[in-house]
């Protein structure tokens, strides 16, 4: 079953909170993973990035199955059964529900997210299989203890919860900060619950510079950070092997990837 706890997933105050005429980091990178939700200015400085540094757009591929590989492995090897996804995002192909459910159908996941344009787009996420349930949570990183009351509305937080943060807290600029909202929200979480973390580093000139393009842009900024500072986050946790490495270097699978050379790091730890 579905259960929609949005403010207004279908609608109109979303919508008129909609701002086309900036860069916006989820249609932005929807555009790089080849969706359809993105308007000309995120193509643009899209494109302008692009020719700036390729590889970022490598880096969007490949955080997308780092997402799949660590699902399939928590909901497979671990037995994970509920997930909290902040930060989801614009929905594309194998969205945390789909990967999590494909495993085991009676999974729960709930989405978090606060952007106008991801919150339009709600009810394309709130699918799920009959045995599951799936809701999105028009909500804030920035006060993680709300977060986690919503959430309890259709996860168990007596029980493990694999907490997914990808590729948003690049846009909390004070580390420590970012640091302490990961802090909280797995406070709230039971022993045995998992966090998965992937962001884009500071690794190469080139990631640098297009960082430095996106910033200029009128965009919510977006820091890249040291692979030390990645890692942690995951400070108190027990690290799975591999441990804190490319995306692409974090239990392949034959996916593709191998051991393509790209500027995001991420890791899965779990709660003792």
């Amino acid at each position: 079953m579905s259960e929609d706890i949005t403010q207004d997933s279908s609608g109109f105050a979303a919508h008129a909170r909609i701002d086309t005429t900036r860069p916006h980091s989820a249609r932005f990178w929807n555009y790089f993973v080849g969706g359809k939700d993105h308007y000309e200015v995120d193509r643009e400085i899209g494109d302008q990035i692009k020719g700036i540094f390729p590889g970022l757009v490598d880096v969007a591929h490949t955080s997308r199955r780092f997402l799949g590989r660590a699902v399939r492995y928590l909901a497979g090897e671990q037995g994970v059964r509920q997930f909290l996804d902040v930060g989801t995002g614009l929905p594309t192909a194998d969205n945390t529900h789909e990967v999590a459910q494909r495993v085991a159908p009676d999974s729960r996941i709930v989405y978090v997210d606060n952007d106008p344009i991801v919150l339009v787009h709600a009810n394309t996420l709130l699918t799920s299989t009959p045995e599951g349930r799936t809701a999105y949570l028009d909500a804030d990183l920035y006060d993680p203890e709300s977060v986690l009351r919503a959430a309890a509305g259709t996860l168990d937080l007596s029980r493990p919860v694999a907490l997914v943060i990808l590729n948003t807290l690049g846009h909390v600029a004070d580390y420590r900060q970012a640091r302490d909202l990961v802090r909280r929200l797995m406070a709230g979480l039971p022993p045995g619950s998992h966090l998965v973390i992937s962001d884009s580093t500071a690794t190469s000139e080139g990631m640098i510079a297009a960082s430095e393009a996106y910033n200029s842009s009128g965009a919510v900024p977006y820091h890249v950070r040291g692979v030390d500072e990645i890692a942690g986050f995951f400070d108190g946790l027990e690290l799975v092997e591999p441990g804190v490495v490319r995306v692409p270097e974090w239990r392949p699978d034959g996916d593709g990837d191998g051991a393509v050379p790209v500027d995001a790091y991420g890791g899965v730890g779990r709660k003792p």
